[in-house]
């Protein structure tokens, strides 16, 4: 879902089928008018497809890239295809395609109106599947895709937010692969994140999280730090990590890790506009946890972190109010 330039959303794509099948992609679209509250079929998508990332783009258009759809016999087929929304028009038209298919993959816009597409998932057959260390950006000036540097690990159930300097900050993700320090098989989700420079194209390490985590969600803050929230362990997909944690660009450092009102993973997390964040969802226990065997336990419940530097910002206020400052 992706916030139009008008204060609509825009709706793309999705699964169409129950989990019990194979996964078939949608290409429908559609707007939400939140004003009227109502919704409105925008044309069709060109290319059928779920685990895509949808971006708007300086000029308002919308960058639908990648995901994947149904391909004969129960496994997916990633895509390579992209294609433009024009808000104005209610009209698809093609784009070229990326340099590499990827679908689950985060997109970010960069300072310079260019779009980062970051590792991300190829489905290499039924019921596996490789995480790719391939990044790549999208020119909307030229409609152009240029490889931009591997990551330093491959990554999917992996998270990468726009640092206030421009920067990208890539964090956790799924192993189960070999470490590459050492080259002993790990099986555990990825604590290890890197930065890409949009100014030379390069990834390079950067601090070690206090404990991995996949299916995560990372928030930027209004206070330019990042809110790790939530996760999961990649070897068993069984439980919601009940924490979270923080992120200082300029020290490079992290917080401890802090208690959670629910452990949740892959859930919606958003900053608000007064500097607080907002968990939306998410799975609580799966797998081998789940109360019934093969149904996941969803929650339907929200929750709000305010940063102690706002929770202080307030106090003074209240303070300079009370006549106390």
């Amino acid at each position: 879902m992706t916030l139009l330039d008008d204060g609509r959303v825009l709706a793309v794509g999705g699964i169409s089928r129950a989990p019990d099948g194979p996964a078939e992609g949608l290409a429908i679209a559609e707007v939400l008018d939140p004003a009227a509250g109502r919704w409105t079929p925008t044309g069709g998508l060109r290319q059928a497809r779920f685990s895509h990332s949808a971006t708007r783009l300086p000029d308002g258009r919308v960058l639908v890239a990648g995901g994947a759809t149904a391909r004969p016999g129960p496994s997916p087929y990633t895509l390579r295809t992209a294609e433009l929304y024009d808000p104005v028009t209610g009209q698809w038209t093609q784009a070229r395609p990326m340099t590499d298919a990827r679908f689950g993959h985060p997109a970010v816009p960069l300072d310079d109106g260019r779009v980062l597409m970051v590792g991300g998932v190829l489905a290499a057959g039924r019921g596996h599947y490789g995480a790719l260390g391939y990044c790549e950006t999208y020119d909307p000036d030229s409609g152009d895709w240029t490889p931009a540097g591997t990551l330093t690990s491959a990554r999917k159930g992996h998270q990468a937010t726009l640092l206030p300097d421009g920067g990208v900050l890539v964090t956790g993700g799924d192993m189960r692969g070999f470490r590459p320090d050492d080259w002993a098989f790990d099986p555990y989700s990825q604590w290890v994140t890197e930065r890409f420079d949009p100014g030379t194209g390069t990834w390079s390490p950067d601090t070690d999280m206090p404990w991995g985590r996949s299916h995560h969600r990372a928030v930027l803050l209004r206070s330019g730090e990042v809110l790790v929230v939530g996760g999961t362990d990649d070897i068993s997909l069984a439980v919601g990590y009940q924490n979270a944690m923080v992120y200082a660009p300029g020290t490079r450092t992290w917080s401890t890790e802090f208690g959670t009102v629910e452990g949740r993973w892959a859930p919606a997390a958003v900053a608000l506009h007064d500097g607080r964040a907002l968990a939306i969802g998410g799975l609580t226990r799966s797998g081998p946890a789940a109360p019934v065997l093969g149904e996941d336990e969803v929650t339907a419940t929200t929750e709000i972190y305010t940063p102690a530097n706002l929770t202080r910002e307030e106090d003074d206020d209240a303070s300079g109010r009370d006549g106390r400052g």
